[in-house]
């Protein structure tokens, strides 16, 4: 008979994941995940020393690969020729891209707010990691920002971030968290087309329209809770 493993962490975050996922942050327990997972109690405290921080990094995990996903569809959007509002269309597609090669990530980002994780009192070293994060959303938005009005002010990353957080929110949302059986919940989980093509009509729709006022020296900080 095969032992147990003792000391996986990314099998603890694998887990918890979609335990987040299928019931919320409320239905996951030390006791079951080491039911899960094979491991003992000790071996989940020993890898995350609290169900908070353990949490905490399993959000930041899925929010830090969803970021890379949308960085890289934008990448090669540009690289392929692309005009400015193709890397637009890109960034906002892609909660529908990651649903399907992390479909429980994605369910998790798209119907738990990140308050519900990650906590006021957050260990030094989270609360870094969510300020890294927070400053790659803004590197990115501004980069989209400028793209498309050589401007990066509040005005502007405004109107980027309605295009890529708000549009795609409402138009994919209602299918990503929509109740699922426990073994579905890692399925992959395909947007309707047609939703996909209407949110890319509605993002060019938005880009047509510049953004109000003169540009400013700074532009303000969205963050990933937004």
């Amino acid at each position: 008979m095969a032992r147990p493993r003792i000391h996986d962490p990314e099998l603890i975050l694998d887990t918890a994941e979609r335990l987040v996922a299928g019931s919320g942050p409320d239905g996951v327990t030390i006791r079951g995940l080491a039911a899960a997972t094979g491991m003992s109690n000790g071996a989940i405290y020993h890898s995350f020393g609290s169900l908070p921080t353990l949490l905490g990094r399993v959000w930041l995990r899925a929010a830090n690969d969803f970021l890379d996903l949308q960085s890289t569809l934008v990448e090669q959007a540009l690289n392929t020729g692309g005009q400015p509002a193709t890397a637009v269309v890109a960034a906002a597609d892609a909660p529908a891209v990651f649903a399907l090669r992390r479909p429980a990530a994605a369910r998790m980002l798209m119907g738990v707010r990140r308050e519900q994780l990650l906590g006021p009192d957050l260990p030094d070293q989270l609360a870094a990691d969510l300020f890294a994060l927070d400053r790659r959303l803004l590197a990115l938005l501004s980069q989209l920002a400028r793209g498309m009005w050589d401007r990066a002010d509040a005005a502007a990353v405004a109107v980027i971030t309605l295009c890529v957080v708000d549009l795609p929110t409402a138009a994919f949302r209602r299918s990503l968290i929509a109740p699922a059986a426990d073994e579905s919940i890692s399925a992959a989980t395909p947007i309707d087309p047609d939703s996909r093509q209407r949110l890319e009509a509605a993002v060019r729709a938005v880009l047509t329209i510049p953004p109000p006022g003169h540009p400013c020296r700074r532009s303000s900080i969205p963050t990933t809770k937004d």
